[in-house]
């Protein structure tokens, strides 16, 4: 069965995960243990996007090489190791848990002089010390300075000389296009870096994050990616970091089939600043299950909107429950998929339109715990305007 990996490189154990709430669920599966992070604070403040345009379309691309010739030596290897107690399977049920040693690899990029390193959060996650390898053979012990399973991004620390760094340039996400070329570097297999080029092949892919909650507006691509490829970045043809390798899609088996996935560089660089700053990342969390109606399905249910996301269910003690959102009070089946009706119908946040569950994600995404989203719902025929204060999202969804 065709399943979404990581690419994390394991002598040992992986990742998984699954679920959809608002803040919402995709399907997880690694580039065998990696993490990403992007440091808007550390990071030169970004151009405007007429600007950024225009750049983008005069400036030279650059050849394969040239990119690798550039960006490789900020590139580095990361092994995370991790202490588990675990059973003997021919021991089972009655044998005793052994403390056992296990390793994972992943790659990650430096973001600063200053020694910051992305990588993936599925990576590092439990890990007991994390080492960074470079391609001159150099390894140092590296800090955890956070990580946020939500957007699988984490953010490392080396005492390094500032000399002794290649910062990678952040690029700007929003503005490639499917068919853009784009080249990945990492260390697949815990082999020394290597340098893999394709095109972008899709974009506003959600994909599961180590959590269960949704990551939004992933970059999909057939460079080849496969695991150790975890936390490495993916550049434009200008060289400049436009995603953070993190999964795979496979087809029976564990390696490269041409579906790789990248978490944007645009989210990136908002979760490692926070962590930078504070070591951790609060996410605002609705409260809801949610899905979006299809113009056939709103005329078949007799609904007052071609548009919007039908309220599933409600998570208790949420603050969509504290504002009174209501849930589905049953599910219809069409051509063999359920609906959730009779609930609240939410057409717009904020005042603007909700055609799916990825902007409502998205609407809620751009604001803090204790921030106030301004719904707009219909409840039976009724127009209603319901405003909610939303919450801390927990460590993982919980209804």
């Amino acid at each position: 069965m065709p399943g979404v990996r990581s690419l994390l490189g394991l002598p040992a154990a992986a990742l998984a995960g699954a679920a959809i709430a608002i803040g919402v669920v995709a399907g997880f599966g690694g580039l065998s243990g990696g993490t990403t992070t992007t440091v808007r604070e550390v990071l030169n403040v970004p151009v405007q996007q007429s600007t950024t345009a225009s750049l983008r379309s005069t400036a030279q691309p650059l050849t394969v090489h040239e990119i690798y010739r550039r960006s490789g030596p900020g590139v580095v290897q990361v092994t995370s190791t991790s202490r588990v107690r675990r059973v003997d399977p021919l021991f089972a049920p009655f044998g005793v848990p052994q403390t056992q040693t296990e390793k994972a690899l992943g790659s990650g990029f430096v973001i600063d002089k200053a020694g910051h390193i992305i990588t993936n959060e599925h990576v590092v996650a439990g890990t007991k010390s994390v080492q960074v390898s470079f391609s001159n053979n150099e390894s140092m012990k590296a800090s955890v300075v956070g990580v946020d399973p939500s957007s699988d991004v984490a953010v490392l620390k080396i005492d390094a000389r500032s000399r002794a760094l290649t910062p990678l340039v952040l690029g700007n996400s929003d503005l490639i296009q499917v068919g853009d070329p784009v080249v990945a570097i990492g260390n697949p297999f815990g082999l020394d870096r290597s340098i893999t080029a394709g095109i972008v092949s899709a974009l506003q892919r959600p994909l599961t994050a180590p959590n269960g909650f949704t990551i939004d507006h992933v970059i999909q691509t057939d460079a080849a990616l496969n695991h150790g490829s975890s936390g490495g970045p993916l550049l434009d043809a200008r060289g400049e970091v436009i995603g953070v390798n993190s999964q795979i899609q496979t087809a029976g088996g564990q390696g490269n089939v041409g579906i790789g996935f990248a978490i944007p560089i645009n989210t990136v660089k908002g979760v490692a600043a926070q962590l930078i700053k504070n070591g951790r990342v609060e996410h605002a969390f609705l409260g809801i299950n949610g899905k979006a109606v299809t113009p056939a399905i709103a005329k078949l249910f007799h609904l007052p909107s071609r548009h919007g996301v039908l309220v599933a269910n409600v998570c208790a003690s949420s603050g969509a429950a504290k504002a009174g959102l209501r849930g589905s009070t049953t599910n219809v089946v069409v051509a063999g998929e359920s609906w959730p009706v009779g609930g609240d119908l939410i057409v717009r946040a904020d005042g603007t339109t909700v055609a799916s569950t990825d902007r409502l994600r998205s609407e809620v995404a751009a604001k803090k715990p204790g921030d106030t989203v301004k719904l707009t719902v219909f409840r039976d025929l009724k127009q209603l305007t319901i405003d909610v204060d939303l919450g801390r999202q927990p460590l993982s969804p919980q209804c």
